[in-house]
């Protein structure tokens, strides 16, 4: 993965400030991976913290949070000032990981792998990283025809199916435990909004969605599993 530039983060930013209102579609994300969750924790591209202030509400031991942004680093700081059980770290995951070898039972990428050229050889680092039997938690945007210029702009080399998902992770050295296609009512308003319109996320239009669509379609989703959505969740396994 290459540093963004800072027309990306310029976009990133305000992509994630936007998201920072989708209190209910993190506790979503985070309700797919809690089974899976273990004590000592890698956050990979960490961003501004909105995921790793909820993975601090649960019982965890540590966690490290990596961020290669010069931009948003001083933000993830911010955001997570005063809790003891973090210690954030302002670069590439992978020129960080060979001192953390055998040393989580977690490790997370959350709307990250899709910002990385070489997939495979981040996740191979991942599969160094974990202790035996650690999982590996991530989820993505996926299908290709909803890539967008906002994917474009805020630095998303791809949207995935789930079958490439599923292949880039297995060859990597993990099993998979789960891969299930997530938020299916997201897929006409993001084709809408981005694809046609061009827009970027709002704070209006995220929190809108947050409170009026993600209540209603998670308990649906729980119970009958989407064959298609506007993103993928995969949780895999190192062989222990």
């Amino acid at each position: 993965m290459t540093n963004p530039s800072s027309n990306n983060d310029l976009y990133f930013g305000k992509d994630l400030e936007a998201l920072s209102f989708a209190t209910n579609y993190y506790n979503w994300i985070l309700e797919e991976f809690s089974p899976f969750l273990g004590k000592d924790i890698a956050e990979i591209g960490a961003g501004i913290g909105n995921f790793s202030r909820l993975l601090l509400k649960r019982p965890i031991r540590n966690l490290v949070a990596f961020e290669p942004s010069r931009n948003m680093f001083p933000l993830l700081q911010k955001n997570l000032a005063g809790e003891s059980r973090v210690r954030a770290i302002n670069g590439f995951f992978e020129d960080h990981s060979a001192k953390f070898n055998n040393h989580f039972d977690t490790v997370c990428y959350i709307n990250v792998l899709e910002h990385i050229e070489d997939d495979r050889g981040a996740l191979c680092h991942a599969h160094s990283t974990l202790k035996d039997s650690g999982h590996l938690l991530i989820f993505v945007p996926a299908l290709s025809f909803l890539y967008s210029e906002l994917d474009k702009k805020v630095g998303h080399v791809r949207r995935y199916s789930k079958g490439e998902l599923v292949d880039v992770v297995s060859s990597a050295g993990f099993s998979i435990k789960k891969a299930k296609y997530f938020d299916i009512l997201g897929i006409i308003p993001w084709f809408v909004a981005f694809v046609l319109l061009k827009q970027i996320p709002t704070k209006a239009n995220v929190s809108l969605y947050d409170k009026l669509v993600v209540p209603l379609i998670k308990p649906i989703e729980r119970a009958l599993p989407p064959p298609i959505g506007k993103n993928l969740v995969l949780v895999a396994q190192k062989a222990g």
